[in-house]
């Protein structure tokens, strides 16, 4: 079962293919595979961001406040009407991550997402955790959330052995588009990072482990305050800069 509600640090580095062979040539010593990682393939996270018409969240986060958050739906891989997927609140503070899950089948998520309309009761009730749905919308009718960009990406996800804190996820073909906003449909959309490159993030309560930190510094690999969203809102921008 997806964890619904935790905290973490989670920080984030641009690496090369050079730095992620290196990395996987010996990370078996320390980590475990994630199970979605069958055969050791990455396997696809499709999001859903969530925003007001003027765009508030996105660009009050890129002036890196103190606090920040987003809305977004998400489904691992290409998702069915029935499917299970996760409208998820992801809260930044100081550093610090909040992230609170409700589960939806998807048809149900539309309809909450077009239409306002809750369905706490049938085969749906028992998946949802109504707390943070409370909290969730709460958000969504306080700001008038509606979707706004999908991102999709390719994913390869670790945990340390015998210590559930840590996880590493190293991500690829991250795609953006801002039409066709919907889950049940192809994967596809702008690429968003340059060939050759990956997003490293790090994800802990406490500290790293040191074997983690020796490897950056032999491989002299930086923190970066890269944001998927951000960057597409970025690239957005960019791309109509002759119509704002």
């Amino acid at each position: 079962m997806a964890i619904e509600v935790f905290n973490r640090r989670e920080i984030k580095y641009l690496i090369s293919d050079e730095d992620k062979d290196a990395l996987l040539s010996f990370i078996g010593r320390y980590m475990e595979s994630d199970p979605f990682n069958q055969d050791g393939k990455p396997y696809s996270i499709c999001n859903i961001y969530l925003d007001t018409e003027a765009d508030e969240l996105i660009r009050k986060s890129l002036e890196k406040p103190a606090f920040k958050e987003k809305i977004r739906l998400r489904s691992y891989g290409e998702a069915k009407l029935d499917d299970m997927v996760y409208l998820e609140s992801k809260k930044k503070f100081d550093s610090v991550v909040n992230k609170r899950r409700c589960a939806f089948l998807l048809r149900d998520a539309y309809e909450y997402l077009e239409r306002g309309v809750i369905r706490e009761d049938g085969e749906n009730r028992p998946r949802m955790n109504v707390q943070v749905l409370r909290e969730i919308d709460y958000i969504m009718r306080l700001y008038s959330l509606k979707p706004k960009v999908f991102i999709s990406y390719d994913r390869l996800a670790f945990f340390e052995k015998n210590n559930s804190d840590f996880r590493l996820t190293i991500d690829r073909n991250i795609r953006t588009r801002r039409e066709n906003l919907r889950l049940d449909t192809p994967i596809y959309g702008n690429q968003l990072l340059p060939e050759g490159k990956w997003l490293m993030e790090a994800k802990a309560f406490k500290a790293f482990p040191l074997w983690f930190v020796h490897f950056l510094s032999e491989r002299k690999l930086f923190s970066t305050s890269f944001s998927k969203y951000g960057a597409e809102y970025r690239m957005h921008l960019e791309g109509n800069k002759g119509r704002l």
